[in-house]
């Protein structure tokens, strides 16, 4: 088993970075894909791309998984679009993305954009973007629960953040199950995660400070609907989360006391294209949550 660095800038044959920022992931066989924006032309859309790893230290290029489209459209390389995650949906074998769609240089349109292939690396077709009621949607997370239950987490700067219960053929939003605002009261957490293991479900999200670094959150329930625990730390306070911001956290393993992998982006404001990927030990277990900095480590003994 090859070792995990901590901090990774993953580089393609042709040495230029891969483009793995803000990255969502989909376990499809025994193999894991990385859905990353493209950011080599900064902050506006380039398109998202995807790659393959069995060991999150070496990656295939599987090319561009959705282009940016024509000007005006929901993919506008004009406008802004974050945030990919992929579900495969149970009841028609389509794999769907979503993406957090907003403005052409600012952030008011705030939807959920969604496209859909037969095939989880793509190509992606962009159907349309959608609200649930009134309420503004930016960072997001699609979760599949045990049963095949499809949600998705969505930030909403006005309310907090949501967890919404998706249709059967994952192309609606269909419940609101809850809405929770940060530690101060004030917002909600951006870059979300849900994540359950063993008899918890995991919510993990950052604080709004932009490109910015900070100490991410964790709150924990038996219920996706609640009670949810106080807001915590996941990594010790002022390490500012070892300098990064979540992504994602992928079960390496079935047995609790094993850690997970963490996945977050160190973001350089002035070369995005360049951010490197953080890449640390999680232990995740019983409700308790702890995040290790390693300059390496390897998965199969664990975090040392």
């Amino acid at each position: 088993m090859s070792l995990i660095s901590g901090v990774q800038l993953v580089r393609r044959a042709d040495g230029s970075v891969a483009q793995l920022h803000a990255l969502g992931m989909l376990k499809d066989g025994g193999r894991w894909l990385a859905y990353g924006e493209i950011k080599t032309g900064g902050s506006r859309f380039g398109g998202i791309c995807c790659y393959a790893t069995e060991d999150f230290v070496h990656w295939r290029d599987l090319g561009c998984a959705l282009p940016a489209g024509e000007p005006g459209g929901m993919t506008s390389p004009e406008r802004i679009v974050e945030r990919p995650r992929v579900l495969r949906c149970p009841a028609n074998g389509l794999y769907v993305m979503y993406l957090h769609v907003d403005g052409e240089g600012d952030y008011r349109y705030a939807h959920v954009g969604t496209a859909v292939s037969e095939r989880p690396e793509g190509p992606f077709r962009p159907l349309s973007t959608m609200r649930f009621g009134m309420n503004a949607s930016r960072d997001i997370f699609a979760f599949q629960d045990q049963d095949g239950s499809g949600y998705l987490v969505s930030e909403d700067r006005d309310q907090g953040t949501h967890i919404y219960r998706l249709s059967r053929d994952y192309l609606s939003l269909v419940e609101d199950l809850v809405c929770l605002r940060g530690q101060d009261g004030h917002f909600g957490y951006e870059s979300p995660i849900l994540l359950h293991r063993g008899d918890w479900y995991y919510w993990f999200g950052s604080q709004l400070t932009g490109w910015d670094c900070n100490d991410n959150m964790v709150s924990v329930s038996r219920d996706l609907r609640g009670p949810w625990s106080p807001w915590k730390p996941v990594a010790p306070l002022g390490t500012q989360t070892y300098q990064s911001q979540c992504d994602a956290i992928v079960p390496l393993s079935e047995d609790p006391a094993m850690p997970c992998l963490y996945i977050g982006d160190r973001w350089r404001p002035d070369h995005l294209g360049e951010s490197p990927l953080v890449t640390l030990p999680i232990l995740i277990n019983d409700g308790c949550v702890r995040l290790l900095w390693r300059e390496q480590w390897n998965p199969e003994k664990g975090w040392r």
